[in-house]
């Protein structure tokens, strides 16, 4: 009898995140508990107006002493009662840190919310009457819709900061893809990954490049000319690279690292008539999406709305979709099924959001995001920033971008990762010879970038639970791309620094 070998398999990603974690928790044993001191800055945001922002003093570092003088190390505990962070409290205190305007409780809420909204939406069955449209539509063109939709998400991404609604889009594109030919992954390009090449790339994004450019005392939409032939050039970019990984999979579907989880996606168009007829309601449903696409970006981009604003607008729009089922009894439907279909499409994202609340768990391990509180994070936040001293500046402004992109890791959230780090790099920038606008490129490349591949990414979770894709599966696509970005990225940081960019 032969003995066959067992085939690796990978983990998942809970198992990931847990020894993540576990490492967090040894660092919190050899690393020595550091605070900034902080003060209040102004700044002026990208309409125009003055706000403030609670940002770390550099030169305040300390490490924190016992009353011997010797740099406290004090190793997280197993267990924590009375709301404590010990290691197996990760989970929980992960899951309701923060507020409703950011992560972990507020984008928790946020994905549980969108999940539930499109679950009412695909109870209507108009999403895949409107794609069964579009094949027949599109027959010999289908090709077209990835650099059309890759554009259009790469651009709201720049324009205001599109991230965790490309979890929503998703819902849409995703089956979408399938039906045309391709795969979650393609969905998973033109969606998250064209928003986050804009993020990145943008020129001005309020949540990130602007408060950024604020914190460092340059002019707010300063430098855009650069940013704006940047953004154009990593669009292309991503637009080829998509085509040719989407062209590959169509050819020979089982190629894909996605192609037995697109088997949920698959079966909803194999057992539907490819003739069946789009009909008035189906029109309106997604008329009241599309009017509730425009009623977002109105609001992000005059009224500065964010999760808790988004969440309700999206819950407002499966609400009238349901409304609309129900009095042109699409697929048969009642009130009832309006509540049957947010249950479900909640329940769809339940892995999603719990993900989100255990990688808030690392930074809560690592004694938490605030500056002023003794933690192993400043630590490590300043010890990084040293490393610039008495480089040539080209290696200076590279380390800074990769600095960026590793401490994204840890605070995933662009205002947060501004406000912390931005303080501390600016005037690091002016000692190695770096100008500051470069210091912000560097953030905004290194910040923007990484969402495509971290794991305590909320968006990127909440856009994979959707495609229904482990994160090491995406991983293994993903990291090719995700070094073409780098090494590109780097090209233009040098560049940046050898124009003297202002």
């Amino acid at each position: 009898m032969t003995n066959k070998k067992k085939k690796f398999q990978t983990p998942d990603t809970f198992v990931i995140i847990f020894f993540v974690v576990l490492a967090a928790a040894l660092l919190t044993y050899l690393v020595p508990l550091g605070q900034f001191q902080t003060e209040e800055v102004t700044y002026t945001d990208s309409q125009g107006n003055e706000d403030t922002r609670t940002v770390l003093i550099p030169e305040s570092f300390s490490v924190v002493e016992d009353e011997n003088g010797n740099a406290v190390r004090e190793g997280v505990s197993l267990f924590e009662p009375g709301g404590g962070a010990g290691f197996l409290n990760y989970v929980f205190e992960g899951l309701v840190s923060g507020s409703k305007w950011g992560s972990a409780v507020g984008v928790v809420a946020f994905i549980l919310i969108i999940g539930g909204s499109f679950g009412i939406i695909m109870k209507t069955r108009a999403v895949e009457e409107g794609i069964l449209s579009v094949i027949k539509r599109t027959e010999g063109k289908e090709i077209l819709v990835i650099p059309i939709l890759f554009t259009l998400f790469s651009l709201g991404g720049a324009v205001f900061g599109m991230g965790e609604e490309a979890i929503a889009f998703s819902l849409i594109v995703i089956p979408l893809v399938i039906a045309l030919g391709y795969d979650a992954i393609t969905g998973v390009m033109i969606t998250y990954v064209a928003t986050q090449i804009g993020f990145a790339t943008s020129w001005m994004n309020p949540f990130g490049v602007a408060i950024a450019q604020g914190l460092a005392d340059v002019p707010v939409m300063s430098g855009t000319p650069f940013r704006l032939a940047m953004w154009i050039i990593f669009t292309v970019i991503g637009v080829i690279y998509t085509m040719v990984y989407a062209n590959r999979v169509k050819k020979d579907p089982k190629r894909s690292l996605s192609y037995e989880s697109d088997a949920y996606f698959r079966k909803d168009f194999e057992k539907t008539d490819i003739q069946s007829t789009f009909s008035l309601g189906h029109g309106l449903v997604l008329s009241a999406i599309l009017l509730g696409v425009v009623w977002i970006v109105w609001g992000v981009v005059y009224h500065a709305y964010y999760i808790p604003e988004i969440a309700s607008q999206f819950f407002t729009i499966g609400l009238a979709a349901g409304m609309i089922g129900v009095i042109f009894k699409l697929n048969n439907m009642s009130i009832n099924d309006i509540a049957d279909g947010f249950k479900t499409g909640a329940k769809d994202l339940v892995p999603a959001a719990l993900i989100v609340g255990m990688a808030k768990g690392i930074v809560i391990i690592l004694g938490g995001d605030d500056p002023s509180l003794a933690s192993v994070l400043n630590t490590i936040l300043f010890s990084a920033g040293q490393l610039f001293n008495g480089l040539p500046a080209e290696v200076s402004a590279w380390l800074m971008f990769v600095f960026q992109s590793i401490f994204n890791f840890f605070v995933v959230s662009g205002t947060g990762q501004a406000a912390l780090t931005m303080p501390l790099l600016a005037p690091l920038a002016d000692m190695a010879g770096v100008t500051r606008q470069v210091a912000v490129l560097a953030f905004q490349l290194g910040d923007g970038f990484t969402n495509l591949i971290v794991p305590t990414s909320a968006a990127l979770m909440g856009v994979l639970g959707v495609a229904r894709l482990d994160w090491s599966k995406w991983f293994k696509f993903q990291i090719k791309f995700q070094l073409l970005l780098f090494a590109l990225g780097s090209i233009f940081i040098v560049i940046a620094v050898l124009i003297g960019f202002y």
